[in-house]
């Protein structure tokens, strides 16, 4: 998995039952860390009012290779971010994206 600006994500710690919006993310751009040697970073923005909405509607940022990683997760190995690719999903989460932003 490659992310790209514009593409929606869930997060491993979805949760559709509490709300199908919970650790749903847009990545809106990448970025280069100015210290880190040209480190890629992934800009990434909740479609919940997650920590960084709340603080003047800020974004997540967090290095590539982590945002890309697969974790451990009761004995299974999975991905960190998943690739949201349902089209009814994508229109949903585009206009909640609107919506907030």
């Amino acid at each position: 998995m490659k992310a790209n600006p514009g593409d929606f994500y869930k997060h491993y710690k979805h949760d559709p039952s509490i709300d199908k919006y919970n650790y749903v993310y847009q990545v809106v751009n990448i970025g280069l860390h100015t210290e880190e040697d040209g480190q890629e970073l992934v800009i990434y923005r909740p479609l919940y009012e997650a920590y960084v909405y709340r603080h003047d509607k800020m974004y997540d940022v967090r290095p590539r290779t982590m945002f890309e990683e697969t974790i451990e997760k009761d004995g299974k190995v999975i991905e960190r971010f998943t690739l949201v690719t349902d089209a009814d999903e994508i229109a949903d989460f585009t206009k909640k994206v609107e919506e907030m932003y």
